[in-house]
């Protein structure tokens, strides 16, 4: 990653609860550098380490925002302490956070004495938002045990898409149909009914219908991880002929 080089870096790949508790996969969530502008994306527990621990090192007092797509601890872990962080400690009010609006407040997972601090705080809710250099929008709200969105990122000629947990439901292709790339959290190898999570066919049957350039899985639960991502994405491409990759902690996308 070079100094003017814009970039996705996977912190975490894990998914679910036991992959979290156990730490077989970080669960430290993304971070987006466009131009000048740097966004953290859902940091669950761990994030605030493994900024410091990656090579080349993610300075978080250098974040303009950061999006909390749900309040679920896989995904919020670390947002305190990355508020804190972006803040300088509490002593410069900067940054935006972009949250849904169950995270605040009671049952919230935002600290009431850190919302004084943050530059400004919007709710995510089906419109467009800017930070800096990057626009960015929440097409749907997903379907998924508490209030949860996907972001789409405007980045030059690129939509960047993030569909964060969700079940599959028929418009989400519709509001994801302009994605070149497409980021998509898979929890489970065989689809389980009931529950707000994509399976592995579910994936890639979103995948065929939104037909993006490339694709990203991550958000790996127990039993995608029983099956080997590495092996299973060599599976996947030569059954379907799709740019689709697995994705693995520490890892950098180019955008």
């Amino acid at each position: 990653m070079g100094k003017n080089s814009n970039f996705i870096k996977f912190l975490g790949t894990a998914g679910a609860r036991f992959v979290m508790i156990r730490q077989l996969r970080s669960s430290a969530g993304l971070w987006l550098k466009y131009k000048s502008t740097n966004l953290l994306i859902d940091p669950g527990p761990g994030c605030l380490v493994r900024c410091h621990s990656c090579r080349p090192k993610l300075d978080p007092s250098k974040l303009d925002g950061i999006i909390l797509t749900h309040k679920h601890l896989d995904h919020s872990g670390d947002i305190n302490v990355m508020i804190e962080a972006m803040t300088a400690g509490g002593f410069k009010k900067r940054g935006k956070l972009f949250v849904t609006s169950d995270a605040l407040g009671k049952e919230g997972v935002v600290f009431k004495y850190l919302e004084k601090k943050v530059g400004k705080i919007e709710r995510l809710k089906k419109k467009k938002f800017k930070v800096k250099d990057i626009d960015f929008s929440a097409p749907i709200r997903n379907m998924h045990s508490v209030e949860t969105y996907g972001v789409k990122f405007y980045l030059g000629g690129q939509v960047v898409a993030y569909i964060s947990d969700t079940k599959k439901f028929d418009k989400l292709v519709k509001a994801y149909s302009d994605s070149t790339v497409l980021i998509l959290n898979v929890v489970f190898y065989e689809p389980k009914p009931g529950y707000g999570h994509l399976s592995l066919p579910e994936a890639i049957g979103l995948v065929k219908e939104i037909k993006p350039k490339k694709t990203i899985f991550t958000h790996f639960g127990m039993t995608i991880l029983r099956q080997k991502p590495y092996e299973l994405e060599k599976k996947v491409r030569s059954e379907t002929g799709l740019d689709i990759k697995f994705a693995y902690d520490g890892m950098s996308l180019a955008i």
